[in-house]
């Protein structure tokens, strides 16, 4: 699995803050000027359209992508709990971004 993400995105920061991604075995690709891989991979998978929508979005070891908020957390719920790993529950903050910065701009 692969989390896109991208910095000041608190969608993003959401998640990686409630789950041990790493012990998950989920990559974490950065969306930022200084990373041209991380669009490469993204763009590889056909979804620069949708990160332009919106971001976080989450490839999974299918290669289908999940790009709404509440099924990744659910899907990444799933997965730690697969691995055994806890994770700091339903996350229950903001689950919108009306700010912009959850995009690729």
């Amino acid at each position: 699995m692969t989390l896109f993400t991208k910095p000041e995105c608190h969608l993003c920061e959401q998640l990686k803050n409630a789950f041990d991604l790493s012990a998950m075995e989920v990559n974490i690709e950065v969306l930022d000027t200084g990373d041209a891989g991380a669009l490469a991979h993204l763009a590889w998978h056909g979804l620069v359209d949708t990160a332009r929508k919106t971001l976080p979005i989450l490839v999974l070891d299918d290669s289908s992508a999940v790009g709404e908020f509440s099924r990744i957390e659910e899907m990444l719920m799933a997965r730690a709990n697969q691995f055994g790993l806890s994770y700091k529950g339903k996350i229950v903050s903001v689950t919108s971004c009306e700010s912009g910065k959850c995009t690729l701009q």
